[in-house]
């Protein structure tokens, strides 16, 4: 008889990342971002609502993979003696040191370094946060990661659902994106590695619906879907002059927050 622990889900996830279509984002793209952000508030309901989430109890450091420009560790850097941001943008990181000197934090380190690159001298934190960064190739060996450099306490967030582009827009051009893998993959993997972790979830800002104009919007929607024909267009324009600021608004993206306790784990 066969049963959940003959189900290898790292690989059934790395099929699952081939069939979405979605390529790994180069650094160069977060670079061409990065700029944008230096001096920006990097506060948000989803950053509050991560953090307040988060136990704090004996931890003195914490490492923020993925950390882009500071998000979650710079809004924690006063609470710990060490905070480390570690991420494959260079450009991404120089944001993070520039928003860390402009608040006066002088606590922060970083690194550059990629899911898959060499992190033997990555140094183990107390804390270990993956906030929005877990698609990745092999879910499998970045939970191990994280595991691994954690001394206390991990915390991951990933979407739920598979979808960045809102369900009524897709409808709306007549098209329906692949499907990225959802959270439930995180909690069994992790399950196959004998942790035992926590699930909450956190609505956080809305996707391309909020959009000020229809220009914009369709911009949007153009990157997420990878491109729009002439009629996929025509379609979005009819929809959005339809739609109620309720409808063009779209629902919430839902965020699921994995989190475990190393000590608690078999």
């Amino acid at each position: 008889m066969n049963t959940i622990d003959d189900i290898d889900f790292s690989a059934l996830w790395r099929s699952h990342m081939v069939a979405s279509g979605r390529p790994p984002k180069p650094a160069s793209d977060w670079d061409a971002q990065a700029a944008r952000l230096v001096g920006k508030s990097l506060r948000s309901d989803y950053a509050d609502a991560v953090i307040a989430r988060m136990d704090f109890d004996g931890a003195d450091s914490l490492l923020d993979v993925g950390c882009g420009a500071g998000t979650i560790c710079l809004n924690v850097a006063d609470r710990l003696q060490r905070v480390i941001g570690l991420d494959y943008s260079a450009g991404m990181l120089a944001a993070l040191r520039a928003n860390a000197n402009a608040a006066g934090l002088s606590n922060v380190d970083t690194i550059e370094r990629a899911w898959d690159d060499d992190w033997r001298d990555v140094p183990e934190c107390d804390i270990v946060v993956a906030s929005r960064a877990s698609l990745v190739v092999d879910i499998g060996d970045a939970l191990a990661r994280l595991h691994a450099k954690a001394r206390q306490r991990v915390y991951v967030t990933h979407l739920v659902g598979g979808h960045f582009l809102d369900p009524a827009i897709q409808r709306a051009i007549g098209r329906r994106l692949p499907a990225l893998p959802d959270y439930i993959y995180l909690v069994n993997v992790l399950h196959a590695m004998g942790v035992q972790p926590k699930l909450d979830y956190i609505d956080a800002e809305t996707g391309p619906a909020t959009a000020p104009d229809f220009e914009t919007l369709a911009q949007r929607v153009d990157k997420s879907a990878r491109g729009l024909s002439d009629e996929e267009r025509d379609r979005l324009r009819n929809w959005f002059d339809a739609a109620t600021p309720a409808q063009r608004a779209g629902r919430p993206l839902r965020w699921a927050l994995i989190s475990w306790d190393k000590k608690d784990c078999l």
